[in-house]
C-alpha cells in the first residue's frame, strides 16, 4: 500500500508476468537483461497487495497485429533475423537473436491482452512490467525495441475495440519517438512526454517545439527535462501534463512508466524517485476516471537499475490498486 492509503478499487488490477515477458532481452550483460522481470516481482510481491492485484498470464501477438502499426516489410525483416539470430536489427544497439520475432510478438500480444482485460472490465486496471518499448518505428527497430507494443495498442484500440481518442503518456527517461513519429500527424493521439532534454541523451528528439504536425498540431506534449531535475521539477512539469490531458478528454490512458528517469540510473541523467511515478499514476487514474471509465494500462519501459524499477513499477501498480 501506498503510505496514507487504505482503499483499494473493486476490481483488481492486472500485473502481468511469464517468462515469455522475462525473456524479452539480450544478455546477462545487456542493460537490458532478463532479470529485470524477477527484480520487479520479487518487490510487488513483498508489497502484500493481496486481492487488489490479479496475476495474468503473456500472450503471443499475431503478424496481423503487427501489422496495424509495422509495416510488412518491417516484419518479414525481423521474422528473417530471428532465423539467423546474428548481427544488429539497428545501427548497433538492437542486437538480433534466435527467436527475437517470438519473445518480442509476445512483449505485444501480451499489452493487447492487458487492453482487453481492461476494456472488457476483468481489469480495472492493468500492468506489464516487460513493455512499453517505445523506440520502434513503423519501419525500424531502435533502443533495444524491435515491435512497438504502445503503438500497436493505440491503433488496436481504434480499430478492434472502436475508441478514437486516445492518450499516451510517457515519463520515460527517454524521448518515445517511436509512438511520436508514428502519429504525429494524428489528431486523435494525445501525445504528452516528459524526458531527460535531447541534446543530452538518445534519441535527441521531443523538443518543446514539437507538437504535432497538420491537424495534429498541438496534440503532442513534449517537455525536455535538464540532467540532474528532481522530484520537484516533475511536479512542476507534470502539473502541465495533467492539466493537457484533463483538457483532452480521452477515452483511453496508455502510461509508460520508464524507470530510467530514477537518480542512479547507468544510462541517464535525471533524479527523481519513486514518489515521481506514484504521483504520476495517481494523477493519470484520476483523469482515468473522469474521463475514461477508469481505463488505464501501464507499461514498464526503460530502467535499469534493478532496483529503482523495482520500486518503481510497484508503486505505479499500488497507485493504479488505490481507489480513485
Amino acid at each position: 500500500m501506498a503510505p496514507g492509503s487504505s482503499h483499494m478499487r473493486e476490481n483488481p488490477v492486472f500485473v502481468y508476468k511469464g517468462d515469455a515477458l522475462a525473456n524479452y532481452g539480450f544478455g546477462d550483460d545487456h542493460p537490458f537483461g532478463p532479470d529485470r522481470h524477477e527484480a520487479f516481482q520479487v518487490e510487488l510481491a513483498e508489497a502484500g497487495l493481496g486481492s487488489a492485484i490479479k496475476y495474468a498470464g503473456t500472450r503471443r501477438a499475431s503478424v496481423e497485429e503487427l501489422s496495424l502499426f509495422h509495416s510488412a516489410d518491417y516484419i518479414e525483416f525481423i521474422a528473417k533475423k530471428s532465423i539467423e539470430g546474428t548481427g544488429f536489427l539497428d545501427g548497433g544497439d538492437t542486437p538480433a537473436y534466435a527467436g527475437i520475432f517470438e519473445t518480442a510478438s509476445d512483449v505485444v500480444g501480451t499489452t493487447l491482452a492487458a487492453v482487453d482485460a481492461v476494456m472488457s472490465g476483468a481489469a480495472t486496471r492493468s500492468f506489464t512490467p516487460i513493455a512499453g518499448l517505445h523506440h520502434a518505428g513503423r519501419e525500424h527497430a531502435a533502443g533495444f525495441c524491435v515491435f512497438n507494443d504502445c503503438g500497436i495498442a493505440l491503433e488496436y484500440l481504434r480499430q478492434k475495440h472502436g475508441l478514437r481518442r486516445i492518450a499516451y503518456v510517457d515519463i520515460d527517461a527517454h524521448h518515445g519517438d517511436g509512438v511520436f513519429y508514428g502519429f504525429e500527424d494524428d489528431p486523435d493521439i494525445i501525445f504528452a512526454d516528459l524526458h531527460e532534454d535531447g541534446r543530452y541523451l538518445y534519441p535527441g528528439t521531443g523538443a518543446a517545439a514539437e507538437t504535432g504536425k497538420g491537424a495534429a498540431t498541438g496534440t503532442k506534449l513534449n517537455i525536455p527535462m535538464p540532467p540532474g531535475a528532481g522530484d520537484d521539477a516533475f511536479n512542476a512539469a507534470w502539473q502541465r501534463v495533467e492539466a493537457y490531458i484533463d483538457a483532452a478528454a480521452p477515452e483511453f490512458i496508455i502510461m509508460q512508466c520508464g524507470a530510467d528517469s530514477l537518480e542512479g540510473d547507468p544510462i541517464t541523467h535525471l533524479c527523481y524517485t519513486e514518489e515521481a511515478h506514484a504521483l504520476a499514476a495517481r494523477s493519470l487514474c484520476r483523469l482515468a476516471d473522469r474521463h475514461c471509465d477508469g481505463r488505464i494500462v501501464g507499461t514498464g519501459g526503460g530502467g535499469y537499475n534493478r532496483r529503482n524499477l523495482a520500486r518503481a513499477w510497484t508503486r505505479v501498480v499500488q497507485s493504479f490498486a488505490e481507489q480513485g
